[in-house]
């Protein structure tokens, strides 16, 4: 039994999410600025986890350090994925996104 005005017998309409997610477009990984880490720590990270020199390793190091942010990867979604996790197990902070 349904109320006066009230309508019951129409599905209710679901809207979908405003995502933009292109398949084909690589996922970037950026290491964020903290007050917590120490800038030969962060270096230290980039190299164990990434394999990069040291000179890139404190390349992207100085650039958490001056500019808030470094991206330090990119590639698949899952690669992302497991990247950030990975750095957040050496206590950095970081995030991923579709590359623009």
């Amino acid at each position: 039994m349904s109320s006066p005005g009230i309508e019951t017998s129409s599905p209710i309409g679901l809207l979908e999410p405003d995502v933009d997610i292109d398949i084909e477009r690589p996922w970037v990984v950026i290491v964020w600025n903290d007050p917590i880490n120490l800038m030969e720590y962060v270096a230290f990270v980039f190299r164990k986890l990434f394999g990069f020199s040291e000179a890139k390793a404190h390349e992207l190091m100085m650039q958490v350090h001056v500019n808030g942010r470094a991206v330090v990867s990119s590639g698949a979604r899952e690669s992302a994925e497991r990247d950030v996790f990975r750095l957040h197990e050496h206590g950095l902070w970081a995030t991923m996104q579709q590359d623009d």
